[in-house]
């Protein structure tokens, strides 16, 4: 498979690396000589110096002889110019595009339909803004995925200390709980396990497990984390994404208030919303959030261009008694570091964008992808189409890779938590939990598996 990336910034480097690491042909095209340089002496791929809207630098680059060509430069303009030349020069390349003007919203569908013929449209603030309606509704949670419309989840739970299921077996756990429920991963000590049933967890454990929606109160009790809906947020920072993530409370009538440093801009989104209450201040001043009783806050959301800032007041509002914090990074470097010092809900719109690009660049027949645990592995939603083999086989029989499971299967309406006995069917969509270092060999499985030649 041969992909163009054009842009090398944090989206596209990250691409590029773990695209790298598993033996696609990569082209990344970038006008920053520094930005280039950082690729090339970092990550075995091909760099040109040149515009990616260029047709020239495009020809160069091999377009016609591409699968799919990657627009993830910071300027909307130079992502759909570059799709427009590539569709003009090569039709069959499949286009994805980073495009995150609110004024471009209404046009995706005619971007896809219509020259230059992109395939995907990604606006990650989007997704951030699912993101942390996902978090809202499970507050105890550090990760949550969604499938088969909400009604499957993947949550992501640290085990505290005293907490009553420490030292328990898998194996053991359904019973003490009084649900299905199937741990997917353990990360200990920041490396990621997929335990089998005789293993047993322990305080400090990252623990993954897929449940459905109905049951998850009860989990998430038993292992004494909370699950009562948020209602009561506080905004700080009333840039693209503040104004996204209002917009979507208010609808939801959740109470939200929004601070804003810029009083042109405070004057802004108060048109535009008519239930937020739109504060005119700095996030970062204490006397100020004492005065907005800010410990009377189910959460607090850092959504400020500063990433410095944003954990600063997270950790500001923590220490002044709100009931939790989302943090805004983007900055990769800094993940490792925010459990430890008791930031653990983390949202990324460049994170957002690598996993809504991984989904398109997947072979087989996913239906969605995304990273999990410092990009430790990742979870895929796919489709069993009827010529596949592991249909109609129980799990147990089934060659998949080591670090790869089966953690769901979605037949029509029927959700269910899979056994090794449990059998695959026909159009059946199921998730898979696999490990990085076995996505080429996943790939392989589900292209030769689940997808029609």
């Amino acid at each position: 498979m041969k992909i163009i990336i054009v842009g090398a910034g944090e989206v596209g480097f990250h691409i590029a690396n773990r695209l790298s690491h598993e033996n696609k042909d990569v082209v990344v095209i970038d006008t920053d000589p520094a930005a280039v340089a950082r690729v090339s002496e970092n990550i075995d791929v091909e760099v040109i110096v040149g515009s990616g809207s260029s047709p020239v630098v495009l020809e160069e680059a091999g377009i016609k002889e591409t699968e799919i060509l990657l627009a993830v430069t910071d300027s909307d303009e130079t992502n759909l110019v570059a799709c427009l030349m590539a569709d003009t020069i090569s039709s069959a390349t499949k286009k994805l595009a980073r495009i995150r003007q609110k004024d471009y919203d209404a046009y995706h569908q005619i971007f896809h339909d219509s020259p230059p013929h992109i395939d995907t449209v990604i606006n990650p603030e989007i997704e951030v803004v699912r993101t942390i309606e996902r978090f809202m509704g499970v507050p105890g949670a550090v990760d949550v995925g969604e499938f088969a419309d909400g009604r499957l989840k993947l949550v992501g739970i640290y085990l505290d200390k005293g907490a009553r299921l420490a030292g328990l077996r898998l194996s053991e756990l359904p019973r003490k709980i009084g649900n299905k429920v199937l741990v997917a991963a353990v990360v200990r000590n920041e490396k990621l396990i997929i335990p089998g049933g005789d293993d047993r967890i322990y305080p400090g454990d990252l623990i993954y497990f897929i449940s459905e929606e109905k049951g998850l109160a009860r989990i998430l009790k038993a292992f004494d984390k909370e699950f009562n809906p948020l209602k009561r947020a506080f905004i700080v920072g009333g840039g693209r994404l503040g104004l996204r993530l209002a917009k979507s409370l208010e609808q939801k009538s959740i109470y939200t208030k929004l601070i804003e440093k810029v009083p042109a801009r405070c004057s802004e989104l108060a048109e535009q919303m008519n239930k937020v209450v739109v504060i005119n201040g700095d996030g970062s001043d204490q006397s100020l959030l004492v005065e907005e009783n800010i410990q009377d806050m189910d959460v607090v959301i850092t959504l400020t261009d500063d990433e410095e800032t944003n954990i600063l007041v997270s950790l500001l509002a923590k220490r002044m008694g709100a009931g939790k914090t989302i943090t805004r990074l983007s900055k990769f470097s800094y993940f490792p570091l925010m459990s430890s010092i008791g930031l653990e809900q983390v949202v990324s719109p460049r994170l957002s964008a690598i996993d809504t690009i991984l989904q398109y660049i997947r072979r087989g027949k996913v239906l969605s992808a995304r990273t999990i645990s410092d990009e430790q592995a990742e979870v895929w939603e796919a489709e069993a189409l009827e010529t596949s083999d592991i249909v109609g086989r129980p799990l147990r029989e089934i060659n998949m890779p080591q670090g790869a499971l089966v953690i769901g299967i979605i037949h029509g309406e029927e959700i269910i938590i899979p056994s090794g006995e449990s059998v695959i069917q026909s159009h059946d969509r199921i998730i898979i939990f696999a490990k990085r270092q076995v996505i080429s060999k996943l790939e392989k499985i589900l292209t030769v598996k689940l997808e029609f030649f």
